[in-house]
């Protein structure tokens, strides 16, 4: 489990490793006047400074072993941890892809959806779309209302056209 946890927090800092450098390519301004390239860069240096803490403390955590149903209980909590991080990272990815041809409102709905299943609602009740459905349709729309309408922030609108 130990090399599973780092692995994933290694793909976790490459992660934010690549934000930020990415986010570099745009106009970062500063906190006063930010630019677009800001608020990327944070989340990536934040994504990079919390792999980090979690590697170190997988590294000072003692190496008690337990007992072998607790080492196979453990064991498939790291893969279906290590499988959610994966989905994560691919929905954030996918979505940043499609975001300019689909717009803000279709991308955040479905960006939403999946992270709904991957990290949450299947835990709670499996199969529950009309949950899934209703809290992503619900907070993209007031993302959406926020953003859009009311602090008239220009994103994308996509093939919807909102």
């Amino acid at each position: 489990m130990r090399r599973r946890e780092i692995t994933a927090a290694a793909l976790i800092f490459l992660f934010g490793a690549t934000t930020a450098y990415l986010s570099t390519r745009m106009t970062i301004g500063d906190f006063r006047a930010a630019g677009s390239g800001l608020f990327p860069l944070c989340l990536g240096i934040l994504l990079m400074l919390l792999s980090s803490g979690h590697i170190l403390q997988v590294h000072l955590k003692s190496g008690k072993q337990g007992d072998v149903k607790k080492q196979s209980s453990a064991s498939e909590e790291g893969s279906r941890t290590a499988r959610q991080v994966i989905l994560f990272m691919g929905a954030i990815a996918a979505a940043t892809l499609l975001f300019s041809r689909l717009g803000y409102p279709a991308v955040s709905f479905l960006l939403l959806l999946a992270l709904l299943r991957i990290l949450f609602v299947k835990k709670r009740g499996a199969g529950n779309w009309g949950l899934s459905l209703f809290l992503a349709f619900a907070t993209a729309s007031a993302s959406y209302f926020l953003f859009v309408r009311l602090l008239k922030i220009p994103l994308p609108r996509g093939w919807i056209g909102l």
